[in-house]
């Protein structure tokens, strides 16, 4: 996600646990940004494969937890994750194809409402 936009929609069925649908919305460069969800082997493997710096927060019961790094995680995660925390979290279809159709339409409508406040010229600065 840069600029706040939405990137990559993937929808999988609900015995897949996040970390396993990490592989479909993994950029191929840079660093991911993600909750402890994703701190398990499955998306470490992933982002090994595919380059990627995986920057998940870690557990508190987890071996090598460093609050400072995760509060800088968090911080770096904060302007984005209201993307995904007003959305809702139930299907209203059945089937994968249906509810993926939907979730791409909704990205799709985000994006342009997003990209109206990108484009919108800052008024100019008076002194």
């Amino acid at each position: 996600m840069q600029s706040g936009m939405i990137n990559k929609v993937a929808i999988t069925s609900a015995n897949v646990i996040d970390s396993k649908g990490f592989k479909h919305v993994a950029p191929n460069q840079g660093a991911a940004y993600a909750d402890k969800g994703y701190c398990d082997k499955n998306a470490k493997q992933t982002a090994l494969t595919k380059g990627v710096h995986l920057c998940a927060i870690k557990k508190n019961n987890m071996k090598g937890k460093n609050r400072d790094l995760d509060r800088y995680y968090t911080a770096i995660r904060a302007p984005f994750e209201h993307v995904f925390s007003k959305q809702n979290k139930r299907v209203r279809y059945r089937g994968i194809v249906k509810n993926q159709f939907s979730a791409f339409m909704q990205a799709i409508t985000f994006n342009f409402k997003r990209l109206v406040v990108l484009t919108t010229p800052s008024p100019p600065l008076t002194t």
